[in-house]
């Protein structure tokens, strides 16, 4: 972390150009003493990342930027603030905090989040961005999670885990036991520390199969924004043995969609099937990510096309 870029000349010159074409800076000789050319366009392209997806990093003076690929990495700020309603208590572990994003919002809801984040310069980015943005309740520690947790005498309201979903070699893996950290693999220790963990994975990973790997599974989120899911968020309660409710949302700028059920509410339910009516319909991805086929048909009130498609109908226009 070069601290140099926090200097109030380049500062400003980064509010200035975070939108200029980054080749062209790439090209140029250095422009301030200490800082290479590279240094000062990673500010600005990760600056550019944030505008939609982090809008408070990006008006927030003096924020240090990390290298794009965390910004693209890390949770944006309408998933972040959606998953901090899931928790509640005084205090929560994010075990692998990166750019911190996550932590910072389990700060508005719980007394003391603690945020360990192995990767050292990205810890002190945080460390540092934290209190820009002025959020105090947040200890960030560039140590491994769970290493820190085998040390740590709190016993945790709430463990947050995003495990790295990618391998030594940077290929993307698709299991939770593949992942850093492995999460099926540590849950009787994590369980030692807690009574409640929230995992995020991503999309890519089937649902079922997720199940499959942990325990005590007690809700799945299946996480969309602007009908494009982001994240499947898994609540594990120690000693949950009833049946996982899944919940899908969709969050629109002007409002938040929501279709909550059970497996077996969906086994049970049946199709009526019709050629198209008047109105066609087709269920948000959040709904199709989760498996709730029937079940949206026989909720709605409207029919399906064929057993094989998820495309619906009905001649009286309904509220879908």
């Amino acid at each position: 972390m070069n601290k140099l870029l926090l200097n109030t000349g380049v500062q400003y010159f980064i509010e200035n150009n975070w939108n200029t074409d980054i080749v062209s800076v790439l090209l140029k000789k250095p422009i301030f003493e200490g800082i290479s050319q590279k240094e000062l366009a990673e500010q600005l392209e990760a600056k550019k990342k944030c505008k939609d997806k982090l809008p408070l990093w990006f008006s927030t003076p003096n924020i240090f930027y990390p290298n794009k690929l965390h910004i693209e990495q890390t949770s944006s700020e309408r998933t972040a603030r959606y998953k901090s309603n899931l928790v509640s208590g005084k205090t929560l572990l994010d075990l692998s905090g990166g750019l911190g994003v996550d932590s910072y919002f389990f700060a508005q809801k719980m007394e003391t989040v603690y945020h360990c984040e192995i990767n050292p310069e990205l810890s002190e980015i945080a460390q540092h961005n934290f209190r820009e943005l002025g959020q105090k309740n947040i200890h960030s520690m560039a140590r491994d999670g769970l290493v820190f947790l085998q040390e740590s005498d709190v016993f945790f309201d709430w463990v947050y885990i995003d495990p790295s979903r990618r391998d030594d070699s940077k290929k993307k893996v698709v299991l939770f036991k593949d992942c850093t950290p492995d999460v099926p693999g540590h849950l009787t220790f994590l369980f030692e520390k807690t009574e409640n963990i929230l995992v995020k994975a991503s999309p890519i990973l089937d649902i079922a199969q997720a199940v499959g790997e942990l325990s005590f599974v007690k809700e799945v989120f299946v996480l969309a924004v602007d009908n494009e899911v982001k994240e499947v968020l898994y609540v594990l309660k120690k000693g949950f043995d009833g049946e996982i409710t899944f919940r899908t949302v969709n969050l629109k700028k002007d409002k938040e969609s929501t279709f909550d059920f059970k497996r077996s509410d969906e086994k049970s339910a049946s199709s009526t099937l019709s050629t198209p009516l008047k109105y066609l319909y087709e269920p948000n991805s959040a709904i199709l990510k989760s498996g709730a086929f029937k079940l949206v048909g026989t909720r709605f009130g409207v029919k399906k096309l064929n057993p094989n498609t998820h495309l619906f109908t009905s001649d009286e226009l309904k509220e879908f």
